[in-house]
């Protein structure tokens, strides 16, 4: 039976006002998996679990993103978005035929984003790309994107073309690996050029070769791109860790917490991604002083 830890030593890193944690899932009973996705995390860790780790942690505020378990049914993400209330936005999946008043719907649940998973157990991958950029624009929504960006050279043109914000997920995932010179990390640099595209800092074990507790991998092209543009990272805390199947497996959030953010050139660096980089990508108010 997987054991999560909720609290702690706090971290050393004192977390700014108005934190945001860009990358979580939530869960709620009543809501059961569907067809195409994993099984739901063991104990449904919840609002009240989640509560527990922002008061451990120092986080204020939450995005929500539509776990895969859920596949369609954005069910789930509204009661969770209702239970937390102001302090989160959302993430949803939808399709390029979601219609308005759908949209509406999630819109006035406090969704700002919608999803896209292009690995195994993703609702709709990067074949609904487009049909999903027209529909975020249309709400001025952000798209949050995930896929091997191993290949991220073979989709450039598409992701050249995407009109609405968007963040490349989870570092990137570059599972063949790659360095701070690779032609991936000049594609990244690329897009975040281009003036719509963030970087998410989240989940860093789920693509390191290395491994922890210092994922050297991850941390050099990390500390790459925030030097590049501290004004286009964001980061998340990726919690319930949804991959660990074991309590040996399990991270410790202070820690994790501790290495991540230590790969930010600045103070003011962090402070962007903490703060101000995810207000603008997720329509949060500026936090108050």
């Amino acid at each position: 039976m997987l054991e999560r830890t909720y609290g702690g030593p706090k971290p050393r890193t004192v977390l700014p006002a108005g934190t945001i944690d860009t990358q979580m899932h939530m869960y709620l009973e009543g809501y059961p998996a569907l067809p195409g996705g994993p099984a739901l995390p063991d104990g449904l860790p919840g609002p009240d679990e989640y509560r527990r780790t922002m008061d451990w942690l120092g986080i204020e505020r939450v995005v929500i993103t539509q776990g895969n378990a859920h596949q369609f049914d954005n069910g789930n993400l509204v009661a969770a978005l209702d239970a937390m209330g102001g302090v989160a936005r959302g993430v949803a999946v939808i399709t390029g035929e979601t219609g308005d008043a759908e949209m509406q719907r999630l819109a006035d649940a406090g969704v700002t984003g919608a999803r896209i998973m292009d690995l195994p157990g993703g609702a709709i991958g990067l074949s609904g790309l487009e049909a999903i950029d027209a529909r975020a624009q249309a709400f001025g929504w952000c798209m949050a994107i995930q896929f091997d960006g191993s290949d991220i050279l073979d989709h450039m043109p598409r992701l050249e073309a995407i009109r609405s914000d968007w963040v490349f997920d989870h570092h990137g995932k570059f599972f063949a690996g790659v360095t701070p010179d690779s032609p991936q990390v000049d594609a990244v640099k690329r897009l975040i050029d281009a003036g719509n595209c963030w970087f998410k800092f989240a989940g860093c074990y789920e693509s390191s070769r290395t491994g922890g507790p210092d994922y050297a991998d991850i941390a050099a092209v990390a500390r790459e791109l925030a030097a590049y543009a501290p004004e286009r990272i964001v980061w998340g805390t990726n919690w319930p860790h949804n991959l660990a199947k074991s309590t040996a497996e399990y991270p410790n959030d202070a820690a994790l917490l501790d290495t991540v953010l230590g790969w930010f050139p600045t103070e003011d660096a962090r402070h962007k991604a903490l703060v101000e980089n995810p207000e603008r990508l997720f329509g949060f108010p500026p936090a108050q002083a």
